[in-house]
Formats: C-alpha cells, sequence, structure tokens
C-alpha cells in the first residue's frame, strides 16, 4: 500500500462529504440551478469519489489470508459497489451539468427528461444502478462482520443509513453521521491490514 495518508483519510472524508451535501442541500428550498445546487453537488461528487478506495480497501481486508471462495466473495461485493459508484457518479455529473446550463427548475426538468428519455439511461443511471452501490457496501462490510474482522453493528448503521435516505432526502445529514460511524474506524484498520496479515479472530468491537 503507498504510504499517502489519503485512503485512510477516505474513510472518513467520504461519509463528511455526504453529510456536507445533506446540509447544503437543506438550505436550497428550490433544488434548482444555483450556487446551493452546484456546491451541494460537487461535495456529493467528492463524497462518491472518497468511496473508490474504501471499496478497495475493504475488499483487500475481506480478502486477506482467505480462501479462494472469501476472495471471491469480497471481489463481487467490491465489484458490485463500483459499479453502483460508476452509476452514481454519472447522476452527479448529469446533475452539475444540468444545473450550468439551466437559468431555472424547470429547464433543468426539461433537460432531465430529455436525458431520461434515451434508453436504459434511468434504470442504469437512476434507479438500478445506484443501488448495487449500497449491496456493494453492505457485502462487503456484513462478511467482515462474518469475519469478526469488524464489529456487527457497523452494517447495521450502514442500512440505517439507507433507510434514512429512502424515508427522505432531507435527512441525508443523518444518514451520512451513520456512514462516518461506520467507517471512519475502518481508516486504520484496513491500514494495518496492508501492513500484516489478519486473523479471523481479530477483534469485532472495533
Amino acid at each position: 500500500m503507498s504510504n499517502s495518508p489519503w485512503p485512510r483519510a477516505a474513510f472518513s472524508a467520504g461519509p463528511l462529504c455526504m453529510t456536507a451535501y445533506g446540509l447544503i442541500r437543506l438550505t436550497d428550498e428550490e433544488h434548482g440551478p444555483g450556487p446551493a445546487w452546484s456546491s451541494g453537488h460537487l461535495f456529493f461528487l467528492a463524497a462518491v469519489l472518497c468511496f473508490v478506495p474504501i471499496v478497495l480497501g475493504m475488499r483487500r481486508m475481506a480478502a486477506a489470508g482467505r480462501g479462494r471462495a472469501a476472495r471471491g466473495l469480497a471481489g463481487a461485493g467490491a465489484v458490485t459497489a463500483l459499479m453502483g459508484v460508476a452509476a452514481v457518479l454519472a447522476q452527479v455529473v448529469i446533475d452539475l451539468v444540468a444545473g450550468f446550463l439551466s437559468e431555472d427548475r424547470e429547464a433543468m426538468r426539461e433537460l432531465f427528461r430529455r436525458v431520461k428519455s434515451h434508453a436504459g439511461v434511468e434504470p442504469a443511471v437512476y434507479t438500478v444502478g445506484p443501488l448495487l452501490f449500497y449491496v456493494g457496501l453492505l457485502l462487503l462490510l456484513t462478511q467482515l462482520a462474518a469475519l469478526r474482522r469488524t464489529a456487527a453493528w457497523r452494517p447495521v448503521a450502514v442500512v440505517a443509513g439507507i433507510v434514512a435516505t429512502g424515508v427522505s432526502l432531507d435527512l441525508l445529514p443523518l444518514a451520512g453521521l451513520l456512514f462516518l460511524l461506520a467507517f471512519a474506524p475502518l481508516g486504520r484498520q484496513v491500514e494495518d491490514s496492508d501492513r500484516r496479515p489478519l486473523t479471523a479472530t481479530a477483534s469485532p468491537g472495533r
């Protein structure tokens, strides 16, 4: 692993950027083009990008010292999550471009309608694709919990965050904090696992 602090910092930076996006979104009553829309989505873009090293770090941690089946499961979780990351990135980029090109909310709606009219865009970018992100994260976290390499409550915290966003996007700040609770301590653990082999009996209380 690189000596750069970035991979470890991403475990905290990602959820914090998600929280920042949620807070900025609450100040944007119109949810339309303008400084709040653009700055919020830039924070969300940063959050999504942070989850790339998070996913790769969890995959390494879940596969370290394990057999082919465990490595395959970790790989499947990582691929699923990264496919979801790609979908969410596409959605954020579309939102940013729409914000820059549109003069008002109605113009944005029309642009979104035109984008979604293309075959396959809506499921890939707006419905099925983003769900893969959450599915992959939960697969990796659940595998780590089953291997006793992280606490069993961490996947529960992520599920609570996902449910919060499903109830209302106004709860994004809460979801970000729940993700921070679940992922922030894993940064050190992943860093440690890259330096030395982990055993299946590592403390689950971390």
